[in-house]
């Protein structure tokens, strides 16, 4: 792929998630969105905060891990979607204010909107200035080492600090696509263990697809 691929070529993947997420929580009742289980890792998030979290996320990384970089004049070019933008904190927010997001038509709306936001910054990119873009992460998650057999471009590794890596915005969409479609699978496995079918197909790539990733089922 030429460096002068547009973003939105790049990564044409998020056009469509929405269309994966919504019509799979399509009818649940509270019940069902709010059902988990200590039994397996993958359970012990309900359905509701697994899409709360892909809400979440998306803005949280476009916005405060990047939005120095992305928008050096402030957030007032995202007209509406400046809604977006996360409060100033220190602590890690997994997803959205339940107290504001609580039914799943609220935090699909949300799901929509930072899907646009991906949109919105791709339109303005290319595959070379997402390569060229690179921010350092001086406190990597543990289970990065992990993630990174994922990846195979966009993440490097500090030469001689532990758990330190350097993260270009190209590994950042990769990233955001890869964590929607494994938050998205874990959707369907608490339907399952429910008793429900799952709706649509997910692509079997990314996270969830690594060989040594936990697909267990109840």
């Amino acid at each position: 792929m030429p460096e002068t691929t547009p973003g939105l070529e790049v990564f044409p993947q998020f056009s469509g998630l929405y269309d994966l997420v919504a019509p799979e929580v399509a009818g649940l009742t509270d019940e069902q969105l709010d059902w988990d289980s200590e039994r397996w890792e993958w359970a012990k998030w309900n359905i509701r905060r697994q899409v709360s979290h892909m809400a979440s996320f998306i803005p949280n990384w476009l916005l405060r891990q990047w939005g120095e970089e992305l928008f050096p004049n402030g957030f007032s070019e995202l007209g509406p979607l400046a809604d977006l933008v996360p409060p100033p904190t220190t602590e890690i927010v997994r997803w959205l204010d339940e107290g504001r997001y609580r039914d799943m038509p609220t935090i699909l709306e949300r799901l929509k909107m930072a899907l646009e936001l991906c949109e919105f910054i791709l339109a303005r990119e290319t595959l070379g200035s997402m390569r060229a873009k690179e921010i350092p992460r001086p406190n990597t998650p543990p289970h990065w080492p992990q993630f990174v057999k994922a990846h195979p471009t966009g993440v490097r590794w500090h030469p001689t600090e532990h758990l330190f890596t350097y993260l270009t915005l190209e590994g950042t969409y990769r990233h955001l696509y890869f964590e929607v479609i494994t938050h998205l699978y874990n959707v369907q496995r608490l339907k399952r263990a429910q008793g429900l079918t799952a709706t649509v197909e997910i692509p079997f790539e990314g996270y969830w697809a690594l060989p040594d990733w936990d697909r267990s089922e109840a």
